[in-house]
């Protein structure tokens, strides 16, 4: 009989919070103690490892409003902790010693580990749960000469770093995209300029102040700047069309053999045991299903990628080798 190892886990996680819950109550005595009272998080802290204005703030903030809003915690705050790729945010989870604490992460720091040789690592913390992905999107501003990725293309070919390209931290998910698109069209990673910012408002002002000649950055960050004509999108790459950005073709739909989603989640302290886990985890599966959540994903663009537990672990260990793989091959770490 095969045993679904992830179930069998969080199960056993489960029963660890709960055995600890029935403890502090017993030791509370029965003079009027609230059962729930025990396993009730009365202040969450929320590690937002990057600065304000992009992915990773919009989505610690949006748990902030939502487990607020659903009475799940009592209060939740929000620490910004910039650079690095999202390294310097580890590093600071690293050493947290309040088992109340998620930090959001994604594909992004997959990367920026290897790139910045960071000495914390994503395998010391305790994976919670993948809550979104998105496709990205490749744009250039409303001015550009560019009409198409072809043409922008042809433009690096040219000349090299003369074309500078913008997006989040080095080696995260926008700086791999463009990567792997040079790649596919035979050339040289020596020839990108790749200009990367720690928070999506950044990124967006190079584009706008048209200090750089393309952008990538998530569909839900520039889908509003490309409705208000203030950007121009050349592609999208997802498996098809985002449907915050109809008629914008895929990469792969424009001869680009490239298709790559951005993902984000939650990790906790590494130094947590399973019952603090499992109430994190609980926690976090609840925010999933709510209707405040749901909301959340649409009013930004955002498909529900939500894996809790060992399923999350099991999806981390592996995308961290397929990440050091595609780093490698693209010229970013050797």
């Amino acid at each position: 009989m095969k045993i679904n190892r992830s179930l069998t886990r969080r199960t056993a996680l489960l029963a660890a919070a709960a055995a600890t819950a029935l403890t502090l109550t017993a030791c509370g005595g029965g003079g009027g103690t609230d059962a729930g009272a025990a396993d009730e998080i009365k202040k969450l802290n929320i590690i937002v490892p990057a600065n304000p204005g992009g992915g990773w703030d919009q989505t610690g903030r949006s748990m902030q409003a939502d487990l607020t809003a659903n009475k799940q915690v009592g209060s939740a705050s929000v620490q910004n902790i910039g650079g690095a790729g999202g390294t310097n945010g580890l590093a600071k989870l690293a050493t947290e010693k309040d088992a109340n604490t998620l930090m959001v992460m994604g594909y992004v720091m997959v990367g920026s580990v290897e790139t910045n040789k960071s000495a914390s690592r994503i395998e010391d913390t305790t994976p919670i749960a993948r809550l979104t992905e998105e496709p990205l999107v490749l744009v250039v501003p409303a001015s550009s000469p560019y009409q198409s990725t072809d043409d922008l293309i042809a433009d690096i070919k040219a000349k090299g770093k003369g074309v500078a390209i913008t997006g989040g931290s080095a080696g995260g998910a926008d700086h791999i995209l463009i990567g792997q698109i040079l790649k596919a069209k035979g050339i040289a990673p020596d020839s990108l300029n790749y200009i990367g910012y720690s928070g999506g408002g950044e990124s967006l002002a190079a584009l706008l102040g048209n200090k750089v000649q393309a952008g990538i950055s998530g569909v839900g960050e520039y889908a509003e700047q490309v409705k208000a004509g203030k950007v121009r999108a050349l592609a999208v790459s997802g498996p098809a069309e985002a449907p915050a950005l109809p008629g914008v073709k895929p990469l792969k739909d424009q001869g680009i053999d490239v298709v790559l989603t951005n993902w984000r989640g939650v990790v906790a302290p590494g130094s947590i045991d399973e019952a603090q886990a499992a109430k994190l985890t609980d926690m976090v599966t609840k925010l999933n299903e709510s209707e405040a959540w749901a909301k959340t994903l649409k009013d930004n663009n955002w498909d529900n990628a939500f894996l809790a537990g060992d399923e999350f672990k099991t999806f981390l260990d592996e995308d961290i080798t397929k990440v050091k793989t595609t780093l490698t091959e693209i010229g970013l770490v050797k």
